[in-house]
């Protein structure tokens, strides 16, 4: 997909309100009565770079939002506007953005960015200014300490073993389940680290690792990393690949005549993925797809509608709305849940009730109780099944009919 053609890389605000306009929007002076003003949420999103496939989920995910919102009257009944600048998918950038955001703009909230290491340097920031920072994507809890930080992914404190644990128990549930492993991954933050604690999870329940491969972010040719793969010949690749990685992985190890036996990936563009003609049967992590029961969820079903009309105009291959999406849009109800139980634009204030209370969004309910305000753990596992992503474990989310192949 050209991202380029089909997302704005401006990296002017996008000021997405009662106008939809690129233009600059000054505050009140001191004193002046906010009604009529808009609440200017800023924000950075990978519209260019590796990560664009999935930053443009987002930003369709954030727009759908920010519609609806201004439809019900917006926020303390002003109207809510959307900052939005392209951070490249580097992290140097996120952080150079939100403090432009904060000191140069001067937004009224943050909402966090798409990727590990680009959350990890906009939350240095957060904190330093002491805003609140919901975000939608960290993969490791563990890094983000920040008391005034809050996940919209249900992953729990530590899914360094827990993801690995989902992966595994749903494969154990298959005739002839793993004994030989190879973990492949990026070096990206969260992945490097999932997946060493992967490679404990596998030790414990007595699988083999036959390869410990690591890469650098942002690797386009995968020829010899295919090789060493073939070479072992695990009964399951676990592959923490980011974004488009997974897909030219595949495209890698068909050249040379081989796909693994079973096969995991870690955070792969969804739809490039799925549409790959060598990903059936291969597995994800999930915590929403656009299938029963995750569309009872509140506000799931129009949110899936609208999401596809406007995937589809925007010309992604999988017009579909599945977790990416979805933990965008759970951020930004968990934003306007905050902002409504405060009653104010209070950073610590919306902090504070974020904590005592549970939200209810498109990924179901979502609460904030434990280390890293990270709430209950629960991952699930989705499988590529003829060119589409169905939630496959545990079996209780199956679509009516599904099955695990």
């Amino acid at each position: 997909m050209n991202t380029s053609s089909k997302f704005d890389t401006t990296r002017r605000a996008l000021l997405l309100g009662a106008s939809g306009a690129l233009m600059a929007t000054a505050l009140p002076a001191a004193g002046q009565s906010l009604a009529g003003t808009p609440i200017r949420v800023g924000g950075t999103l990978p519209l260019t770079g590796p990560l664009a496939s999935v930053g443009g989920i987002h930003k369709i995910a954030a727009e759908i939002y920010i519609e609806g919102v201004n439809k019900r009257g917006g926020l303390l009944g002003r109207k809510v506007e959307y900052v939005l600048l392209d951070d490249q998918s580097q992290p140097a950038n996120a952080r150079t953005l939100y403090e432009r955001l904060i000191t140069a703009e001067k937004v009224d909230l943050l909402m966090g960015p798409y990727g590990t290491s680009s959350i990890i340097a906009a939350m240095g920031v957060a904190q330093r200014f002491n805003k609140l920072f919901i975000q939608s994507s960290l993969g490791d809890p563990a890094l983000a300490p920040y008391e005034l930080q809050f996940p919209a992914l249900p992953l729990g404190p530590e899914p360094r073993s827990a993801d690995t644990e989902a992966i595994l128990d749903a494969y154990a549930s298959l005739p002839n389940p793993p004994k030989t492993v190879a973990f492949v991954t990026s070096k990206f933050p969260s992945a490097l680290d999932l997946a060493k604690g992967g490679q404990e999870v596998a030790a414990k329940r007595g699988l083999k690792t036959v390869l410990s491969l690591e890469y650098e972010f942002g690797t386009r040719d995968f020829g010899g990393i295919a090789a060493r793969i073939k070479d072992a010949n695990p009964d399951l690749l676990w592959s923490g690949a980011i974004g488009m990685e997974a897909t030219q992985l595949l495209d890698a190890m068909k050249r040379i005549d081989y796909l693994p036996k079973r096969h995991f990936y870690l955070f792969p563009a969804p739809g490039p993925t799925a549409a790959n003609p060598n990903a059936n049967g291969l597995t994800s992590l999930t915590w929403f797809e656009a299938h029963e029961p995750f569309v009872g969820n509140a506000g799931a079903a129009e949110f899936v509608a609208v999401f596809a009309q406007r995937a589809k105009e925007a010309g992604l291959p999988y017009p579909v709305a599945e977790y990416q999406a979805a933990s965008e849009f759970t951020a930004w109800q968990m934003l306007e849940a905050a902002v409504k139980g405060a009653g104010r634009i209070d950073d610590k204030a919306m902090a504070a009730w974020l904590k005592a209370n549970k939200v209810e969004t498109v990924m179901g309910p979502r609460s904030f109780e434990g280390k890293f305000n990270s709430g209950a753990a629960d991952t699930k596992v989705k499988q590529v099944q003829g060119g589409k992503w169905v939630t496959v474990w545990p079996p209780k989310f199956r679509p009516s009919g599904g099955s695990f192949q």
